[in-house]
């Protein structure tokens, strides 16, 4: 028997956060009966060829005793992941002509196969969307819970289903997600958190401006409590913003539902995690938590504990809201914009300041404890609060502080006024060259004056600072800053740093 004309089916390989295409050819010859996969396979596409051989006998079809040569293009492309199941079974049922290969080249096939003939999702189903959509094809496979998108989808629940055809399959019509506001009612409310509105208050103003905000107490003073209920004032996600943290949720292979609800993401990751983890890396390379957080929150509690390499990693994700990866086959973009949360005990035993409980530290241990953030950081961090034992009678009596629809209410506010100011003055943010954009008054510049040369601010402290202060302004809707939003910015900055 001689060799037989190739056929093509399109598919795709995630790399970062982009899906890249993928054309499968396969072409039949005379030889030893096998799958042969050529063009930079991985442990993962070589692995198909047992599952494909199970999945087309489970679903009443024939596994031809032929020689198959399978070539993944571009070869120079490293093609890693399950999702080449799917197409490698169509492109040997429709070489073998025991499917019609009508329709096929309009489609892009991704998906794993069960060995009972069942197609599963793969991680990564929006970037594969996105991906048909703008080559204009039809996206194959499993996954509606996922798929959030405009596009047409063909669902495929099992191999058995595409005997008649691409034609006979049903089409889903997709359409965008509602990011609604669904904070309205949450399941957590800061009204449960009693006898901490200081530090209520430093929240609002951390969720006005996107500022970093670490809160340092002793244990049981409430920082986790109000760290998890950060998300419920924040305001709702953006068509933009949802579809992009929905995106980089995908190519971790996570659950994207209540993002796609309109749930900002909230990630807490544990203090022993690496930096790969933190960060993104691995092979092939996937996000970390920075951008598992991507347009939400990142929350880090007990901050000292975390290895110094993984802190001092977040200093450029801070700045730049991007992590860049370099790897030797490229370079790997995240987004990843959050809003940073961090708990500390004042020292090893978390009793320093506590007028209740006498602390048993030693100043030597202390300063050592307090040293594991790094200076670096730490000046990147915008709001330091102390957040102390609650009164114990307030706590027993079920008394209610301040609740999430007060505080969103005044992040609303606060972000409404910053924007129609922007807008009158012409302003696209807040600079970091002067204070000039952030129109202080002649009492607050000449105070935020004597308070840098008195605490020793350096020039990104003093424009920190002032940033505090302009999200202060704003919440009252004030067009100038005062000498007391200056103040009240100061109290909010770590004194033993400048």
């Amino acid at each position: 028997m001689g060799a037989s004309p190739c056929l093509v089916v399109h598919s795709a390989t995630l790399r970062g956060m982009e899906a890249l295409p993928v054309d499968l050819e396969i072409a039949t010859s005379n030889g030893i009966p096998g799958i042969a996969i050529v063009g930079m396979p991985d442990s993962n596409v070589l692995e198909s060829r047992s599952r494909v051989r199970c999945a087309i006998r489970a679903s009443g079809l024939k596994m031809p005793r032929l020689r198959f040569t399978v070539n993944l293009s571009p070869g120079e492309l490293r093609k890693t992941g399950t999702g080449f199941d799917l197409p490698l079974a169509v492109a040997i049922l429709a070489t073998t002509s025991q499917i019609p290969s009508r329709g096929i080249e309009g489609c892009l096939f991704v998906g794993e196969l069960a060995l009972d003939g069942s197609v599963n999702p793969v991680r990564g189903m929006v970037a594969y969307e996105r991906l048909a959509e703008r080559l204009g094809m039809r996206l194959v496979g499993s996954g509606t819970n996922e798929l959030y998108g405009s596009s047409n989808f063909l669902d495929l629940e099992s191999l058995a289903e595409i005997v008649r055809g691409i034609g006979s399959l049903p089409t889903v019509p997709r359409r965008a997600p509602d990011f609604v506001d669904c904070q309205s009612t949450p399941d957590m409310d800061f009204s449960d958190v009693v006898d901490q509105e200081s530090a209520k208050r430093a929240m609002v103003i951390s969720a006005t401006g996107r500022h970093g905000l670490l809160m340092i107490g002793p244990p049981g003073s409430g920082k986790t409590m109000l760290a998890k209920r950060m998300p419920t004032i924040l305001p709702p996600l953006t068509r933009e913003e949802g579809e992009e943290a929905m995106l980089v949720n995908s190519v971790a292979g996570l659950d994207v539902t209540d993002i796609a609800a309109g749930k900002r993401p909230f990630r807490s990751p544990h203090h022993s995690i690496s930096m790969a983890g933190m960060i993104g890396g691995g092979s092939p390379v996937r996000p970390g938590e920075v951008s598992l957080s991507h347009e939400g929150v990142l929350f880090l509690d007990e901050l000292p504990e975390f290895s110094s390499n993984v802190l001092q990693s977040l200093r450029q994700p801070f700045e730049e809201h991007e992590v860049r990866l370099v790897r030797a086959d490229g370079l790997y973009r995240f987004p990843c914009n959050f809003m940073f949360l961090a708990a500390s005990n004042p020292c090893p035993c978390g009793y320093l300041g506590d007028d209740r409980h006498q602390c048993k530290c030693t100043p030597a241990k202390i300063t050592q404890y307090q040293s594991r953030i790094g200076g670096p950081l730490n000046d990147r961090i915008d709001l330091h609060v102390f957040v102390s034992r609650p009164d114990s009678r307030k706590v027993v009596s079920g008394e209610e502080g301040m609740s999430s629809e007060e505080m969103r209410r005044q992040v609303q506010t606060g972000r409404e006024f910053r924007d129609w100011r922007m807008r009158q003055s012409g302003e696209d943010g807040l600079s970091e060259q002067g204070l000039e954009p952030m129109r202080f008054d002649d009492c607050a510049r000449i105070e935020l004056e004597n308070l840098a040369r008195r605490l020793g601010f350096g020039g990104r402290a003093i424009v920190r600072v002032g940033g505090i202060a302009r999200t202060i302004a704003d919440i009252e809707e004030r067009d100038f800053v005062t000498r007391e939003d200056v103040l009240e910015a100061c109290a909010y900055r770590d004194r033993r740093e400048g």
